[in-house]
This record gives C-alpha cells, sequence and structure tokens, in this order.
C-alpha cells in the first residue's frame, strides 16, 4: 500500500531533475578528465583494482540513487527534522566533483586521498541527516558510502605505490 501511495504522489518531473543533477555533475567530471585515462592505465594499482570499464557504470548507477534519494528528501515533511540537508548534499556533490580533477587530471594522489576522506565524512553526515527524513533515501546511500570506501583503498593504493 505504501509503494501505490508513494507512486500517486511522484511528480516525475522533479524525479527527473533530481536524477539529472547529480548524472550531470558525473559526465561534467569525465569530459573534463576523458583524456587523463592514458596516464591512469599506466599507474602500478592495488590487488583488486577493477577494470576501467567498471567505473563509469558503478558511478552512474550511484548518481541515480543519489538523485532519488534527494527527490525523497526534496518531497517529505519530515524535512524539517533535518534542515541541513539540502546543504550537506550539494556539499557532497561539489566535494565528489573536484576529486576526479584533482586525482585523473592534476595527479595530486595524496591530496585526492584526503580529499575522497572529506567526501566521505561528508556522505556519512548526509545519510545521518536523510535517515531523520526518510529512511529510504539513507539506505540508497549507503551504496555509495562503500563505494567510497573501496576508492579510498584504490586511491591510497595507488598513491603509496607510484
Amino acid at each position: 500500500m505504501k509503494f501505490k501511495a508513494f507512486l500517486l504522489t511522484l511528480n516525475l518531473k522533479n524525479l527527473l531533475k533530481s536524477i539529472a543533477l547529480p548524472l550531470l555533475v558525473g559526465i561534467l567530471a569525465g569530459l573534463l578528465t576523458r583524456n587523463s585515462m592514458e596516464t591512469f592505465s599506466v599507474l602500478n594499482k592495488p590487488p583488486l583494482a577493477p577494470p576501467a570499464l567498471l567505473f563509469p557504470i558503478v558511478w552512474t548507477i550511484l548518481y541515480i540513487l543519489m538523485g532519488v534519494s534527494f527527490y525523497l528528501i526534496q518531497n517529505n515533511s519530515n524535512k524539517k527534522n533535518c534542515p541541513k540537508a539540502d546543504t550537506l548534499y550539494y556539499y557532497q556533490l561539489i566535494v565528489n566533483f573536484l576529486w576526479p580533477i584533482f586525482f585523473f587530471r592534476l595527479e595530486w594522489y595524496l591530496f585526492s586521498f584526503l580529499w575522497l576522506l572529506l567526501l566521505w565524512i561528508l556522505v556519512f553526515l548526509m545519510i545521518q541527516c536523510f535517515s531523520k527524513i526518510s529512511k529510504l533515501a539513507s539506505w540508497l546511500n549507503i551504496p555509495y558510502l562503500l563505494w567510497l570506501t573501496f576508492a579510498g583503498y584504490l586511491n591510497f593504493a595507488i598513491w603509496w605505490l607510484n
């Protein structure tokens, strides 16, 4: 019954806008760093480093989940439970956007790792905040936090090995 009620209140235009924003952030970051993958391909990488093809697939899924979660927050009457929800969301998007520029374009591997720690903290705080508004919105960001944890391992190891 809850799902049916959700469908009845769904604002498709707002949902698409909420999904489009993080996707556009990812596309723009990808465009700004696309020529840097040649350098990345020759770096020493740690065990468990996935093939390059996996990254855009995972990030697309994460950006969609991020957008859906933000839609749920934007359209929730409990938003007053965490007034900084929007701020945390936008800050983490900005930090997310800048990380690939620091890592791929500028090759600042240690700085990128520290920047990724900042992103991890922002996403953790965002999940906590979102949980006060919508449990589903917070749960939709758990894969993002897990991926950032794995990305932190990769980033640190690349710095260490290179």
